[in-house]
């Protein structure tokens, strides 16, 4: 494994008799994108701010580039989407990209050659000369990420990037999160959404109620989560479903989306079995596939619908 970027450990957080972060210990490596997943009220946003120093741990330490100075210290070489964003809205918007350039210690005339580069690339350029509170939600949201990557950081830290963002400009993101980590940078982003987490990770950690849950590659994960997994998609006849998809001495798990489920097959039974019960019913059927668990599926099995509503409102 390549060596730690980031090393958490035992690190607890509490506020006003709440602990936010309890004992938790994980390590990112160098290059690659790093999940940090969990429900609302986790402690995700809580653990990217110990990292960032924004905030001190009242227990344990946080190490980052196996380096003895803390991550102010270090900031030049990391950058930072926060989850609230913030930008200046009666600057301009490439005045701001500079100024941001500006304060990672780049030049005036770098910072600006940086800062037109990435207005070009995220679709922006168009606006550079307006001001921040004329942009719609979503380009605020791309010229704050075009302010995190401008000085060409090692360690790109994201909470929540895409939420908010529509299809098309997650997408672009997305690319360019996923170039970054080939060029061999180090991206750690903190998601409630397990298909992004699925498709763009290399390693994940779950945390519920400020500790560990999961800790892993996505293909680790997934084989110790163990079991027997099948994607349904159905066309009509649903309702003849029902019987069956209760049947617990079948099926373990169900994950119902109303058109389609994943399910987990209960010990000892075999999928060819649920085939045919769906087939002796008359279930319509336009999917059938025996598949690995979904990241979404082990986030339930693990956290639970509990935990993951339990937090609703609390800070992350």
């Amino acid at each position: 494994m390549t060596a730690a970027c980031v090393r958490i450990e035992s690190v607890t957080k509490r506020f006003s008799g709440h602990t936010a972060v309890n004992r938790l210990s994980m390590e990112i490596p160098g290059g690659g994108i790093f999940g940090l997943l969990g429900p609302n009220g986790a402690g995700k946003s809580t653990t990217i701010r110990l990292i960032m120093g924004i905030l001190e741990p009242d227990e344990g330490k946080i190490v980052l580039f196996d380096s003895p100075r803390n991550s102010r210290a270090l900031s030049q070489r990391i950058g930072y989407l926060p989850e609230e964003r913030g930008l200046y809205k009666k600057m301009k918007v490439l005045d701001h990209l500079i100024f941001l350039g500006e304060t990672k210690g780049i030049g005036r005339a770098d910072a600006r050659k940086r800062a037109q580069a990435w207005l070009e690339r995220l679709g922006v350029s168009d606006w550079a000369q307006k001001k921040v509170e004329d942009l719609s939600k979503g380009m605020q949201q791309k010229v704050q990420f075009a302010g995190a990557l401008l000085h060409e950081p090692e360690l790109v830290i994201l909470d929540e990037p895409f939420s908010g963002l529509d299809p098309v400009n997650a997408q672009v993101m997305k690319d360019i999160v996923v170039a970054i980590a080939a060029e061999g940078r180090t991206v750690l982003f903190s998601t409630h959404v397990m298909e992004q987490a699925e498709r763009m990770c290399d390693r994940i950690a779950i945390i519920a109620r400020g500790e560990m849950v999961v800790n892993g590659t996505v293909a680790q994960v997934k084989e110790d989560f163990g079991g027997r997994h099948v994607a349904l998609g159905f066309t009509h006849d649903k309702a003849r479903a029902a019987n069956i998809l209760a049947d617990r001495a079948l099926i373990a798990r169900v994950d119902d989306y109303g058109a389609s489920a994943e399910l987990q097959m209960a010990d000892g039974a075999d999928p060819e079995q649920l085939l045919a019960a769906l087939v002796r019913e008359g279930v319509g059927l336009r999917r059938f596939e025996v598949v690995e668990p979904s990241l979404h599926a082990i986030f339930i099995a693990k956290v639970g619908a509990e935990a993951a509503t339990a937090h609703a409102g609390v800070a992350a």
